[in-house]
């Protein structure tokens, strides 16, 4: 999907989205949750409250895309635990979100220290 010269940022909106919103539902999500403009050469990336549907919003200087991605059997490793309403991805995170991957890295175990049993 590199249809862009220089791909553009990337959000996330973390928060599930009604996927009976189109381009105007999402324009004002952008715009009233993220505080943000649709018009910013970004793409904005949601997903549904299934985690196994996915809308990308993009303003191209002369109209909006939307796209859509719907999966038949899995679900999307959508970012839940970040505290932030939108995350900032670059186009490898993104290219692993819509193979099925997660975007965080796994964390290991940490490591822990004692003196004693007791």
């Amino acid at each position: 999907m590199n249809w862009f010269g220089d791909l553009p940022t990337i959000y996330l909106h973390r928060s599930p989205v009604d996927f009976r919103k189109a381009v105007n539902g999402l324009c004002e999500v952008v715009e009233q949750e993220l505080g943000m403009s649709p018009f910013d050469e970004c793409l904005y990336v949601f997903c549904n409250r299934n985690r196994d549907r996915l809308k990308i919003l993009h303003w191209d200087k002369t109209g909006f895309v939307l796209w859509y991605k719907r999966l038949e059997k899995e679900k999307f490793k959508w970012p839940l635990n970040d505290a932030d309403t939108v995350i900032r991805v670059d186009e490898q995170a993104l290219a692993w979100l819509l193979k099925g991957l997660a975007i965080h890295p796994p964390e290991p175990h940490k490591t822990l220290h004692y003196q004693s049993l007791t």
